[in-house]
């Protein structure tokens, strides 16, 4: 087999069948692999509802909207019903107040405004500290608190709530998605 010479024409020709190589390859890849992160995103979203709601019968995913913060942007309402009666409501909310940057929850919320429970979605902060907020004795300090009567600020600020120790930043992000996500609420069932 003759060495073809090395043109510039002939560089151009590889290059773009590597390129259509590899981005068909890339392609495929994406294909196969779109379905089950769909599925995995979902399934973490219904576990996530589950965990801060009190128990219901309907599919929450199907009965979503979206209301307006005030801020330019809107969260995701997931409503609980139990024979056909509201139990709860689970708020998809966030902060970008975090030490790390953004800082995702999943609220739970009683029709009167009680918070059920609270789960971490995504966060980045500090390992070790900021990071304690996915832990219990964090988290359930807000368990069955109103944030009409429950000032939703670290104690530093003046509030009711414990900071993680070496973590106010992390802390008062945590509060601030949840204080967040109660005012959306409470505007949206105003209306």
């Amino acid at each position: 087999m003759a060495k073809t010479e090395s043109t510039f024409r002939n560089m151009v020709l590889s290059l773009t069948l590597i390129s259509l190589g590899a981005s068909a390859c890339l392609g495929f890849v994406y294909q196969m692999t779109k379905e089950p992160i769909e599925l995995s995103v979902l399934n973490k979203k219904l576990s996530a509802i589950k965990q801060v709601v009190p128990e219901f019968n309907n599919n929450p995913n199907d009965e979503m909207y979206r209301l307006p913060t005030g801020d330019g942007d809107s969260l995701d309402i997931y409503p609980a019903i139990k024979d056909s009666l509201v139990v709860g409501y689970a708020v998809n909310t966030y902060t970008k107040k975090g030490f790390s940057g953004v800082i995702s929850l999943m609220a739970g919320f009683k029709p009167d405004g009680t918070i059920v429970n609270i789960t971490v979605l995504d966060q980045k902060e500090t390992p070790g500290l900021g990071t304690k907020m996915t832990e219990p004795l964090f988290k359930s300090q807000f368990n069955d608190k109103n944030p009409s009567l429950f000032n939703m600020k670290v104690k530093k600020d003046g509030g009711n709530v414990d900071a993680i120790t070496a973590a106010t930043i992390s802390s008062r992000a945590f509060c601030d998605a949840v204080q967040r996500a109660y005012n959306t609420l409470q505007k949206g069932n105003q209306k």
